[in-house]
């Protein structure tokens, strides 16, 4: 072997470092197939609201009483993460997701199905996701013993989501048009049972909370005064309610976009769907590959200004071929900001509020989505689908420069906690 390949080999090492921890192995495993499936449901659930209704309004309520839950529930959550056996509580979490695929592809299969059913289902998915953010997050400290490859398992979460991403839509689009939403719902329900057995083979030492439980209510206040004292966690969570305030709106959105703009059916919704998948995945790829948290918070405001830029563009195409690539780089950006939030986030914190933290990032992440799903569903109906894409890429723009011109005071106070940490010196 040369000198070339022998660097490679270690570049590929490098990347997937995070996988040489046995129960961080186990759970990247039983994800494979379960995320497939999840993407599946997805995209088959937004298929069949419009199809159900074609109305962009009744989408986006659908979506907002999906996730809103998240929003509502998360600072909640946070402190269950906090006090109880993660590992524990994501086999309920996989059981009950599993539960309400399998309710819902009956419904689909013997035509009883209607946008109530989506409703209520949706609701209750949402409140199960409210509590999975937070404890999937959180139990990644526990997977990996060394912490130095912590940040590394979080870019590969992240990687294997997005690879889920790219094939679960391509699938689910075939599937539609060849059996309908229903067998998606029935892939998925069976898609939770390589996860379910790789958390159970998992050996997780139990962790010991320091001094007495208190009440829920002032643990999670003293989370959220935590996040409110530090700036850098703060300015990171406010920049990606914003990025996914808008990625909520586009994902309503598209469906409609597909159908009316390019004149496309559910092989079309999934092709769009897998580019802004590719390029999300490649993003993952490139976090997993660095060695360090260094650059990532500008690294987030580059990423914020692309994907503004990409909504933009977005709102201007009429070709599915054109929105296709445009979607590769939303994807891109958008994994970019997600993921490096993330890195950022779990390196600073203190491992005694990581679960409160992450719920809160989940909140930022999943609980405004479907404000922006709704907004987005009304405005579209009232001043039409590309303007409404094309103001939500301008306000991207704007929070982008807002966050720029605070940058310097942002630097400075991660810098200190870097230092704080080793992560840095003082010289």
């Amino acid at each position: 072997m040369d000198a070339r390949q022998s660097r490679t080999w270690i570049s590929i090492a490098e990347t997937f470092r995070a996988l040489r921890h046995r129960n961080f192995r186990l759970f990247f495993t039983g994800q494979l197939l379960s995320l497939v499936g999840t993407w599946m449901q997805i995209v088959a659930s937004s298929w069949l609201v419009y199809r159900l209704t074609n109305s962009p309004f009744l989408l986006g309520c659908v979506a907002f009483a999906s996730q809103i839950p998240s929003f509502l529930l998360s600072p909640y959550a946070g402190v269950v993460a906090d006090r109880h056996d993660r590992r524990r509580m994501l086999l309920v979490i996989q059981v009950l997701s599993l539960a309400q695929a399998v309710i819902l592809s009956y419904l689909v299969l013997t035509g009883a199905i209607t946008v109530w059913h989506i409703l209520i289902l949706g609701i209750f998915l949402g409140c199960v996701t409210a509590f999975d953010l937070p404890v999937r997050q959180a139990f990644i400290s526990e997977m990996v013993e060394d912490r130095k490859d912590m940040n590394n398992a979080i870019a590969l979460n992240s990687a294997l989501f997005n690879a889920s991403r790219l094939i679960g839509p391509a699938v689910a689009g075939v599937v539609i048009a060849l059996f309908g939403e229903g067998v998606c719902f029935a892939i998925n329900a069976l898609s939770f049972i390589p996860i379910i057995i790789a958390l159970m083979m998992m050996r997780v030492s139990s962790r010991r909370r320091d001094g007495k439980l208190r009440h829920a209510l002032t643990e999670m206040k003293e989370g959220m005064r935590y996040v409110a004292q530090s700036i850098p966690i703060r300015t990171l969570l406010l920049l990606l309610a914003a990025v996914s305030f808008l990625a909520g709106g586009l994902q309503t959105l598209l469906p409609i976009f597909v159908r009316e703009i390019y004149h496309g059916g559910s092989r079309a919704f999934g092709f769009v769907t897998s580019m802004s998948g590719v390029g999300a995945l490649l993003g993952s790829l490139y976090l997993a590959g660095r060695r360090t948290v260094l650059g990532l918070g500008r690294m987030v405001g580059w990423a914020t200004v692309g994907f503004g830029t990409g909504l933009v563009l977005f709102g201007i195409v009429n070709n599915t071929y054109v929105a296709g690539v445009v979607a590769f780089f939303l994807g891109l950006a958008m994994i970019l900001a997600i993921g490096s939030t993330n890195m950022v986030l779990q390196t600073v914190v203190e491992e005694d509020k990581r679960g409160r933290v992450m719920s809160l990032y989940g909140a930022a992440l999943v609980g405004l989505t479907p404000v922006g799903s709704i907004i987005a569903g009304a405005s579209a109906g009232q001043v039409g689908l590309e303007q409404t894409v094309l103001a939500g890429g301008l306000v991207c723009l704007v929070t982008a420069v807002v966050y720029w011109r605070h940058y310097p005071s942002f630097r400075t106070q991660l810098r200190a906690v870097y230092v704080k940490k080793g992560i840095l010196t003082e010289a």
